[in-house]
């Protein structure tokens, strides 16, 4: 869990970086390699989706369990076991269509998949390459009979996508690597595809001290700053305690209809 400490720390002040860089001194070449790779990025693609699919891109090439925030495979399953063992405690059911916004390669997805019932599981993401993986972990759990969706998508609109269709909207570390227009453009269309009594769970970078960004690939936001944002769409928001006691890194909303 993160401390009052961390929660403070503004991770894009050279002040932070000077201080985290003397303590982790064997991260200081990854974060040059990164941050060149930004700035490249950055002179060749100007709109954040074609920025991180690249991004999803360049990790995916080197380690498709790495690209989505897991270092080793055990971190990987338990990760994935967390994500499920916690809507598993909050009534999913196989009956449920659930909706998994930047599913990944399938890290919690195949645990879903495999509690879902055939066809009520639909994967979006913005990296081609990732869904490719997503598709070598579904063959490789055996799970083809099970009919998920695994699409590719642009943007969070959400336009393609029935109204009133899905009981669970589920969103792990996407917020965290998108811009506040990003955020406010899914919170903007997400209510349509919520069937009544529904709900919609994502996880963000929380901090308590001034928003700030590390690159252009992650992102510290005030929970009220979301949850506010939440009701100028007519929706309520509430930071989930019960995520906070497990010790991810991450927090997380619940949302639902206003």
């Amino acid at each position: 869990m993160a401390t009052k400490k961390n929660l403070q720390a503004d991770r894009g002040s050279v002040t932070h970086k000077v201080r985290y860089a003397l303590s982790n001194p064997t991260r200081i070449a990854p974060y040059v390699r990164r941050a060149a790779r930004d700035a490249w990025l950055r002179h060749k693609h100007p709109d954040h989706v074609s920025y991180y699919r690249a991004v999803m891109a360049s990790d995916t090439g080197r380690n498709p369990e790495a690209a989505v925030g897991s270092q080793t495979h055990d971190r990987w399953l338990a990760l994935g076991k967390m994500q499920f063992d916690y809507l598993l405690g909050h009534g999913l059911a196989p009956a449920h269509r659930m909706l998994d916004i930047g599913c990944g390669n399938l890290r919690a997805g195949w645990r879903f998949i495999e509690h879902l019932d055939a066809g009520h599981y639909y994967g979006i993401d913005i990296s081609p390459d990732i869904l490719i993986s997503a598709k070598e972990t579904l063959t490789r759990q055996r799970l083809q009979d099970k009919l998920p969706h695994l699409t590719i998508t642009r943007d969070l609109t959400l336009d393609f996508l029935p109204d009133r269709h899905f009981d669970v909207v589920h969103a792990h570390s996407v917020f965290s690597h998108s811009p506040i227009g990003i955020i406010d453009e899914c919170l903007a269309h997400v209510e349509r595809v919520l069937a009544p009594g529904g709900w919609f769970d994502f996880t963000f970078d929380r901090t308590e001290g001034a928003e700030h960004q590390v690159l252009r690939e992650d992102f510290y936001y005030r929970t009220e700053t979301l949850v506010d944002l939440a009701a100028r769409h007519g929706l309520k928001a509430r930071l989930m305690d019960d995520w906070e006691r497990l010790g991810h890194g991450q927090s997380k909303i619940r949302v639902t209809a206003g």
